[in-house]
């Protein structure tokens, strides 16, 4: 009898565990992107959100199993919504006006009405909402950042590109800010600041912060995009480089602190390829919710 109550204690656990699910109606869809939402079963008092667009050929499913694995139990513990878009194509469309422009109706706009749902069902809190992204994630990213910092709390790009940047199609990216990648012309500081203030030039409040990754081995996403990434936040922000720390935070990692650090950082990480492996716990930390 001990051994049955044990047994039935353990099922309805399992059976009352949070898990990823599919939201099919209820906002709008402008791109027909798919809207998977992870829920804990425990949500803290006015919870955060955070949203995570998948690599290239990825999906929902797999960054929240493998790419982002360990957000799911941070979720648990602090009580914070996980937001997990999908789009229906190979990679997000970071390039296009409509995803570059405030309430453009891209990409970036269906993301964000998933965040708007989730705030409306989950009384959420609308000063902690946040995204990250690897590849093609962390450009949708930076793209979500710029024409939505009336949304985005913080940012964190792994592997990604600045909002902007133009990929060439042909596996590798290059610095410009020609849409056909004809004239590789390449942007100043100011440049890709006055970009990203043009995808919402009405805005005048304060400006998301962003945590930026990077490998220097990466061969599929140019390395020199993580300059251009800290150039580009630096100059939205009005923060200058203050100082590198070596091996933050681990070995042969170095970490580029911008003004104090708390509104903007980068990682460059030596001898890493594509993707950087996500580490949660500087971006919840730098997030604000660890």
């Amino acid at each position: 009898m001990w051994t049955a109550g044990l047994l039935f204690l353990a099922s309805a656990a399992l059976s009352s565990a949070a898990s990823l699910t599919q939201v099919t109606s209820g906002w709008d869809n402008p791109t027909k992107l798919s809207f998977f939402i992870y829920v804990p079963d425990k949500l803290a008092d006015k919870p955060a959100i955070v949203t995570v667009p998948h690599p290239c050929g990825g999906s929902a499913r797999d960054s929240f199993s493998r790419v982002a694995a360990g957000l799911a139990p941070q979720a648990d513990k602090l009580g914070f919504i996980l937001i997990f878009p999908q789009t229906p194509n190979t990679c997000w469309d970071c390039t296009s006006s409509k995803s570059l422009k405030h309430n453009g109706g891209g990409d970036t706009q269906g993301i964000v009405n998933m965040v708007k749902y989730t705030l409306d069902k989950y009384k959420g809190d609308p000063a902690r909402v946040f995204v990250t992204g690897s590849s093609s994630g962390g450009m949708a990213t930076n793209a979500l950042v710029a024409a939505y910092p009336d949304v985005f709390a913080a940012g964190a790009s792994f592997s990604g590109a600045p909002a902007f940047a133009c990929w060439n199609g042909a596996g590798l990216a290059t610095s410009n800010i020609d849409p056909g990648c004809q004239t590789n012309k390449k942007p100043t500081a100011q440049l890709w600041g006055d970009l990203v203030r043009g995808a919402y030039p009405e805005f005048n409040g304060t400006r998301p912060r962003m945590q930026i990754w990077h490998g220097t081995t990466d061969t599929v996403v140019t390395y020199g995009y993580l300059a251009d990434q800290v150039a580009q936040w630096s100059n939205v922000l009005d923060i200058p480089f203050s100082r590198n720390v070596t091996n933050d935070p681990v070995s042969g990692y170095t970490k580029m602190v911008y003004g104090d650090g708390v509104k903007l950082v980068g990682y460059s990480a030596q001898g890493v390829g594509h993707i950087v492996p996500f580490r949660e716990k500087e971006v919840l930390q730098f997030f604000g919710l660890l």
